[in-house]
């Protein structure tokens, strides 16, 4: 067998690969599906599909009934391989819960569950999509950065009205659940005259409001911005670095989809509009809900002293008050012997002198092997230079001519023995003898970088080169970088027509089989092309006997989130007609690298887009924004901790971008200054006795603080001046109504109302909170365990608690000087567990003639708990799933017992931390005529006691017999 014990999580996992045969593995399971009866299919298909060998069989369930498709042909329901068809659905007769069920001689896996409802989707969700018309069916409006239809209200919106947007538009409504379309009359769109191009600030229009999600399903954040020139939608996570990674952005960034959403997505999202007038930014919250599917736990399956016996299908069933899911595996047990049959030493190793050498030995065995190794005849003991690791491989470090030879693997368990072996050269080490060194060049020039370098003669060498850590493909960019292999053992790059983007860190790798060497060398390319415009000139194509009416120009620059995120350009002039093949393109951003591309429009539409231009980069220029939500607070010891929002990387503007902090006291007359040099820096602490307050200083002092940013062009403008105040001590006020309640016999939850006030007439700062917990009489205060929460949170969940405890909790206020005083402690039991093992089930013999199973006498009932358990009994028949489940607070219980088939009665406690483990008893049918016509079985009692002295629970039963008569029954 493989191991002595296992700890099983169900999950599926590839089978051992001699397996021939194995149980059922789930690759589709059934979906939700929502049916309206007027549907033109007229029918719904409930999709499963189960991996097996031999192949599944399959049954279904509605409403834990089994729907007999063999046995009682339906004119609704038929079985399409292990697909469930329904025929004309209705939903008094369809509507339900279905559950596929997939077997073979392995085993039976169930599926998880799907519901069948009728009309619309789930509340929350959009049953109807909207496009718009734009003068004629059906020819729809083209969605681009300018022009955006809501999903959430069908509403059009276009944030800067050119010319070429008039003409008749129509909303049209469809519903892919009702299979139906309806659009609106036409409305015309008269564009007034152009206002000399008067550029305004980004102003958002549609705001996504705060959103609630269910966990596991897929949500749509709507965001788009009115201005000129067209605003740019940029989104981000509040408090984080990232958006989170199931998400995609599309309509040209006014659309976030999260795909998926879990609980760490929860948090505030922020859109921000931005053209170079002004910005807008709108922000809401997420939350995360789960509905019907039971919590995620950890739920293990322990076996020890495996035995082939325990080989099986294994199902896993989390079921809680809103709902079950299920997970499979299969377990299979083996035994062998080891053997190199499938993954023997190789004959010729390889490794380099002076290196680090791994043999890896793979036998396959069960149990795990002991491993030894030996060279020749010698026999091999860790050393610091030679080691055997636990999974066999060798490992010898600085190896030498002197460690070539013979090596040979052993290894060997209870079932038998076997051992392999390879032959070990050790070749020259690789080392670069002519590395790349830093060069200048200017754009359109060309360059060549050199490497070379010395290595075994028997092995090959290839030469891999990388800019900024990126591989270059030498195939796909074929018409800037070149690989010159002047002579063997040589490498060289040339760079032809170099760019501003060809500019950074060059890394040449020699590398072979056993071993490699690297150097890196830096390129300048100097002498930037463009300015803040830009002039493209085009020639004129088919015209497809139509003659061009008007060209649009597009940019994409460094900062695009996606390839295709191209967006219409500023020209001069700003109409371009079918007459024209050249514009000058304005309002770009300094310092950014540019593509453009051009589509040609005529009567009948417009064209697909030309090729994308060169890149070209604009020349620097000095910063004109500067960083926003400036902040800040005092510390301890003299500490001033400013924070603030780091300006987005397009409006750098040039090199060596970085931030200026200023501050002073707000009497103060000088101004200190701080240079930040990292442009991704978001918080500056600044210390000095000079801010520490004195005995005749307020409670709290003002500070002024604003921020600039520079690079090497100049300075810009300087953020509005904030006021941030700087505690004398630590927080004065306690926070009030701390109040606990337990969640489980682990867990709890705790609230309190935030400090607010100081008493000094200002604000006092918060950063945050400090919940301290510990058993009250057993632990000390001082090993308490603590959590700290943000200023903005009011209440916390208490984990890794003993059950059963009384405990004490504390909360304090702090800031950069300290911890403020505690409140009131608040006292509070955590749960008592679950019962650690079944219900005990003691018998005695059958008493002939009464009929009667009594209890053990023995142990006294002295002990009962004063607040008992709950019991949870289901009684179904032998060999099905599903039965009648009881729950009682009583110590006994009654069910009427049939006279006919097996039955089996599944009894646990159930305390308020948790239910307990299962016990379950076998209940057999009578057996023969005679024993029938003296004995009938009106009623079955159970009996439950509970001992407090060892914690389990007994659970005795007795069948209640009554003797036939010909008056009685």
């Amino acid at each position: 067998m493989i191991i002595s014990s296992l700890s099983l999580h169900l999950a599926t996992s590839p089978l051992p690969s001699e397996a021939t045969g194995y149980g059922p593995i789930f690759e589709e399971e059934p979906v939700d599906v929502v049916y309206t009866e007027d549907s033109p299919d007229g029918r719904i298909s409930m999709n499963c599909r189960a991996r097996a060998n031999p192949p599944a069989a399959y049954r279904w369930r509605r409403d834990n009934w089994e729907i007999k498709l063999m046995e009682q042909p339906d004119e609704h329901y038929s079985l399409v391989g292990g697909n469930l068809v329904i025929s004309n659905p209705r939903q008094k007769k369809h509507a339900g819960t279905y559950i596929c069920v997939a077997h073979n001689i392995y085993g039976t896996v169930i599926s998880k569950e799907a519901r069948v409802k009728f009309g619309c989707k789930n509340r929350g969700q959009v049953c109807v999509s909207y496009r718009w018309i734009f003068n004629e069916f059906p020819v729809f409006l083209n969605m681009d950065r300018r022009r955006f239809v809501s999903q959430r209200t069908g509403n059009l919106y276009i944030s800067k009205v050119e010319a070429q947007d008039a003409g008749n538009y129509s909303c049209f409504v469809s519903s892919p659940v009702l299979g139906k379309s309806v659009f609106s009359k036409f409305i015309p769109l008269i564009p007034l005259p152009p206002d000399d191009e008067r550029k305004y600030p980004a102003d958002i229009r549609v705001k996504f409001p705060d959103t609630t999600a269910l966990l596991a399903s897929n949500i749509t954040l709507e965001c788009f911005a009115l201005g000129n020139p067209i605003p740019h939608i940029v989104w981000r996570k509040v408090d984080a670095t990232d958006l989170p990674a199931n998400h995609e952005i599309s309509e040209s960034g006014a659309a976030l989809h999260l795909y998926n959403v879990q609980y760490e997505d929860v948090g505030a999202y922020e859109c921000e509009a931005i053209n170079t007038k002004g910005k807008d930014w709108h922000k809401a919250w997420l939350y995360v809900e789960c509905e019907r599917l039971p919590r995620s736990g950890k739920g293990e399956l322990k076996f020890s002293s495996l035995t082939f016996a325990d080989s099986g299908m294994y199902q896993c069933i989390a079921e809680n008050y809103w709902g079950i899911k299920y997970a499979n595996a299969e377990l299979r047990v083996i035994a062998c012997a080891p053997t190199f049959e499938f993954n023997p030493l190789k004959k010729q190793l390889l490794g380099a002198r002076d290196g680090r050498v791994l043999i890896e030995c793979k036998p396959r065995a069960a149990p795990r092997p002991r491993f030894t190794w030996s060279k020749g005849k010698e026999l091999l003991f860790n050393s610091s230079r030679i080691s055997i690791m636990f999974d066999g491989t060798l490992e010898i470090l600085n190896a030498t001519k002197n460690d070539e030879g013979f090596y040979t693997c052993f290894a060997e368990n209870d079932r038998g023995k076997a051992n392999s072996s390879g032959y070990l050269t050790i070749t020259e080490a690789t080392s670069i003898t002519v590395a790349p060194e830093d060069t200048e060049v200017t754009v359109g020039g060309e360059v060549v970088l050199a490497c070379s370098a010395s290595y075994d003669p028997m092995l090959d060498i290839a030469f891999i080169w990388a800019i900024d850590f990126r591989v270059i493909d030498f195939d796909a960019e074929w018409q800037h970088y070149e690989r010159i292999m002047s002579q063997e053992g040589s490498g060289n790059l040339r760079i032809k027509n170099a760019q501003i983007w060809h500019e950074g860190r060059y890394t040449c790798t020699a590398q072979t089989v056993v071993d490699g060497d690297a150097a890196y060398a830096d390129l300048k390319v100097v002498g930037q092309s463009a300015c803040l415009s830009s002039q493209l000139l085009w020639t004129k194509g088919a015209e497809h006997n139509s003659p061009i009416l008007s060209y649009t120009i597009q940019t994409r620059h460094f900062w695009s989130l996606h390839e295709d995120d191209w967006r219409n350009a500023s020209t001069s002039p700003s109409f371009l007609d079918g007459t024209v093949e050249r514009a000058d393109v304005t309002d770009l951003y300094p310092w950014m690298e540019y593509q453009f591309r051009i589509i040609a429009t005529n009567e009948y539409g417009s064209g697909e887009a030309s090729i994308p231009s060169l890149k070209i980069k604009t020349w620097d220029a000095p910063p004109v924004v500067s960083p926003a939500d400036v902040e800040g607070y005092g510390g301890r010891n003299g500490e001033i901790i400013i924070t603030w929002t780091p300006v987005q990387p397009w409006y750098f503007y040039g090199k060596k971008f970085g931030y200026i902090v200023a501050f002073k006291p707000h009497d103060g007359y000088d101004w200190w200054y701080e240079t930040i040099s990292d442009p991704e820096t978001r918080r500056y602490v600044h210390k000095d006795s000079f801010f520490l307050p004195g005995d005749e200083d307020f409670q709290v002092r003002e500070f002024q603080v604003k921020i600039k940013t520079f690079n090497v062009k100049g300075d810009g403008p300087y953020s509005l001046t904030k006021v941030i105040y700087y505690p004398r001590d630590v927080p004065t006020e306690h926070p009030t109504d701390v109040y606990a309640r337990p969640v489980s016999s682990t867990e709890a939850l705790v609230w309190w109302l935030p400090v607010v006030d100081t008493g000094t007439g200002l604000q006092q700062y918060i950063e945050g909170y400090q919940v301290k917990y510990w058993r009250k009489y057993i632990d000390t205060e001082p090993g308490a365990n603590r959590i700290f929460v943000n200023a903005t949170v009011s209440q916390t969940r208490l984990e890794n608690m003993l059950p059963d405890s009384h405990y004490l909790i504390e909360v304090r206020a702090f800031n950069g000087a300290g911890l403020g005083p505690p409140g009131e402690h608040c006292e509070m039991f955590t749960k008592r567990p679950p019962p650690a093992e079944p219900p005990r089930i003691q018998k005695k013999r059958f008493k002939e003639g009464q009929g009667e199973l009594e209890a053990d006498k023995k142990k006294s009932t002295s002990a009962l708990l004063k607040i008992p358990p709950t019991f949870q009994v289901m009684f179904r028949k032998t060999g099905y799933i599903y039965g009648k489940v009881y729950v009682t607070g009583w110590h006994f219980m009654d069910f009427p017992m049939p006279q006919f088939g097996d039955y089996e009665l599944m009894v646990r406690g159930r305390y308020e931390g948790g239910d307990g483990p299962v016990r379950t008893i076998k209940l057999l049918a009578p057996i023969g005529p005679l024993y029938r016509r003296q004995f009938s079985f009106p009623s079955l009692r159970l009996c439950f006691v509970v001992r407090h002295c060892n914690a389990w629970t007994t659970l005795v039963y007795r069948r209640l017999v009554k003797k036939q008569t010909s008056k009685t029954r």
